[in-house]
């Protein structure tokens, strides 16, 4: 009998599936933005353990935000499971490929290169993660088909969403920039997952009566267990850093840090809440005590 298209459903419990995927990855790019801001104030014999939480936490956030969306996906008379396997190693190819852009970035510091390439990365990170994903899903009588148009454009949102939040992120030290900057990440995850899902279509042969066996929400949640744990263990440890409410570290200490460039060529007033390619704020007169800082606490910082 040949295959055809079956009717598919990404939202079997309405809104519940996406919002919350969707805060799954705020949450894990809030935490991992912070860590990747807190590893650019820390000696480099520390900066890389910050770097390594961070992209632990965006993997994550990534992965958890994938398949609580997934949990809401059935095809009409199609049972869907998961290998386990495969779905294990798309949370490791997530950490992996976002931790290459987030230790581009803590190793180079603030500047354009860094940003932009750190951006694209963890954006293929994000794309990545879901396709590895959606391998892994195991259907009894039926098999995916993609719109290679329609995937091309869920890696593009993902990429361009992703520099975008990392930009902002690591360049405008205001703690509602902050903020933005994590929710604008969770649309990359949640806009890149969401896109790729319109590109698919399941072929199947046409049964009589429902899907047997297990749902997906029945298969996922055991899975999804220990990634929401290790988020929550990120975001104790993230809250019980001795420093968190009172870290601040100089513009000048920082471009020592780095070689003593300052980022985007000293063209951007980093502590000021600036804009890029403008000119930096006046400074502070002589012996003020005054110096520019990014802080934490929401006073100046993100």
């Amino acid at each position: 009998m040949l295959a055809a298209p079956v009717p598919v459903d990404g939202f079997t419990y309405g809104l519940l599936t996406p919002v919350t995927a969707f805060v799954m990855a705020a949450v894990g790019s809030a935490l991992g933005l912070r860590c990747t801001m807190r590893a650019l104030t820390v000696e480099p014999a520390r900066r890389a353990g910050w770097l390594l939480l961070g992209a632990v936490a965006i993997g994550t956030g990534i992965f958890t935000m994938h398949f609580i969306a997934m949990m809401g996906f059935t095809a009409d008379s199609v049972h869907i499971g998961y290998d386990v396997p495969i779905t294990l190693a798309s949370l490791g190819v997530a950490v992996l490929v976002v931790g290459v852009g987030v230790f581009i970035v803590g190793y180079l510091g603030r500047t354009a290169f860094a940003l932009t390439t750190g951006g694209v990365i963890t954006g293929l990170g994000v794309a990545a993660m879901h396709y590895l994903g959606m391998a892994g899903m195991k259907m009894d009588r039926g098999r995916l088909e993609y719109d290679g148009m329609v995937v091309a454009l869920s890696v593009l949102i993902a990429v361009v969403a992703a520099t975008a939040a990392l930009w902002l992120a690591m360049t405008v030290k205001r703690f509602g920039v902050a903020v933005g900057a994590a929710l604008i990440m969770g649309v990359a995850v949640s806009g890149m997952h969401y896109t790729g899902m319109a590109a698919l279509e399941v072929q199947a042969q046409a049964v009589n009566g429902a899907a047997e066996g297990k749902s997906p929400a029945e298969i996922l949640a055991p899975i999804l267990i220990g990634p929401v744990l290790l988020l929550v263990f990120v975001g104790l440890f993230v809250g019980m850093d001795p420093l968190e409410n009172e870290w601040r570290v100089s513009v000048e200490d920082e471009d020592a840090a780095f070689g003593g460039e300052a980022a985007f060529g000293g063209d951007a007033a980093v502590g000021g809440g600036t804009v890029f390619g403008g000119s930096a704020a006046a400074p502070e007169p002589a012996g003020s005590g005054a110096a520019t800082y990014f802080e934490r606490g929401g006073r100046h910082g993100g």
